[in-house]
């Protein structure tokens, strides 16, 4: 077997189902789960209505191999929606390539990028860059393309910024590979067009690649929508977009998490090579998703009703939270990221304990901090904090926070 899978940590959910072995919850309340960021709004019907239609008719339907490079239609809506979005020109068919998700795409991205073969790796293997806490694909693609993740905490104090300059130079020249995350999970934060001159600098000198998980960006709380990285580098004058990749999905955006839909876009050089990587993965999407995608990117009527959904219900469940817990509304995304408060001893429980104890005693299953972050020198920064996935009906999460609320208060 590959020895390097077992470099690879248990993943966040399998923790908590270990964390919650043995625990009763109370039966005389219904399970309410804010843990899994998985999106519970309606998937629009006109989505629905394209992929039924896609599989009846000929001759494409389910009868054909679908190419791994997908449909030219496919690839002129991601150009639309980018030109649409964040008003970019970009060549469909050189700077765009469909994915099955963010997740397979941020993974393959990783195998096509990073090099263990490269001059001085036999002496300390490449480095993955990517912010602590994290989504967790990023630590196992690094692992298992023969690289080492390296964890750079983000500032509570400055609305979760991700603290780059911690990072030394010597860290950075064996920089291949940078994962940002804007909006990010599960902070919430975004990253300002300063932060990322700052990382394109670290770029050029550098010659890594960075790969932008964009796939919050179109839930957002305030009235800017949040900025992309192929929108910073063309404000930037970087219009080639060097050796930055952008990686975005429908899953979010329109409640379609089961499609397995998404684009990347960016470096014709490193699309090239992906498209590549992922001929020979066998990583074609389905015809019928991909006549599915086309209208769903085209249209931003059922987005803005998407959004809206979220803006009400953050606007009325953060208060009840924030009465009983440090919490704020974060940039953007569906995820509080809440700490958990000392009692009035002045005892402060484990992210793990207060989630624990949240499902023993109200059925409410939330996932703690710890799990989504590495230790590094002794410090886990998301320890004594807990992501809240605000993803189900708001009557729902304003259930789940009440509950909330009745437990904090119960030991404080």
């Amino acid at each position: 077997m590959n020895p390097l899978l077992s470099r690879l940590q248990p993943y966040p959910f399998e923790r908590l189902r270990q964390l919650f072995a043995g625990v009763a919850p109370n039966p005389q309340l219904r399970p309410i789960s804010l843990g899994m960021g998985e999106p519970k709004h309606a998937t629009p019907a006109f989505i629905q209505q394209a992929m039924m239609d896609a599989i009846t008719r000929q001759p494409s339907g389910l009868a054909a191999y679908p190419a791994t490079a997908g449909e030219p239609a496919l690839r002129e809506a991601f150009a639309t929606w980018l030109q649409r979005r964040y008003g970019l020109t970009v060549n469909p068919t050189t700077q765009t390539l469909p994915v099955n998700g963010s997740r397979e795409a941020l993974f393959a991205l990783t195998q096509t990028v990073v090099n263990p073969a490269a001059p001085g790796s036999q002496q300390a293997r490449p480095l993955v860059v990517c912010p602590n806490p994290f989504y967790q694909i990023y630590e196992g693609a690094a692992l298992l393309a023969g690289a080492d993740p390296y964890f750079v905490a983000s500032d509570a104090a400055r609305n979760f910024a991700v603290d780059w300059d911690s990072v030394p130079a010597s860290a950075w020249a064996r920089t291949q590979l940078l994962f940002v995350c804007s909006p990010g999970n599960p902070t919430g934060a975004v990253m300002p067009l300063s932060e990322w001159k700052k990382l394109f600098d670290l770029s050029d000198r550098h010659g890594f690649v960075i790969a932008s998980d964009e796939c919050y960006s179109e839930i957002y709380f305030r009235d800017e929508p949040p900025l992309g990285g192929m929108q910073a580098a063309a404000q930037l004058g970087r219009h080639d977009f060097k050796n930055l990749v952008s990686l975005t999905s429908l899953s979010k955006r329109s409640n379609v998490p089961g499609m397995r839909s998404g684009f990347v876009a960016g470096d014709a050089s490193i699309i090239s090579q992906f498209l590549l990587y992922r001929t020979y993965h066998g990583s074609a999407m389905s015809p019928v998703v991909q006549a599915a995608s086309v209208v769903a990117w085209g249209d931003e009527v059922h987005v803005i009703e998407n959004r809206a959904q979220y803006r009400d219900k953050f606007q009325k469940v953060t208060p009840i939270v924030a009465e009983v817990m440090p919490v704020a509304l974060p940039d953007a995304g569906f995820y509080l990221w809440a700490q958990v408060p000392a009692d009035r001893e002045g005892r402060t429980r484990s992210d793990t304990e207060f989630a624990r104890e949240l499902m023993a005693l109200y059925n409410v299953t939330v996932l703690p901090g710890s799990f989504l972050a590495r230790e590094v020198d002794g410090v886990n920064p998301g320890a004594q904090r807990v992501r809240m996935a605000l993803v189900a009906e708001t009557s729902e999460c304003l259930e789940a926070a009440q509950r909330i609320a009745q437990y904090v208060k119960s030991f404080n």
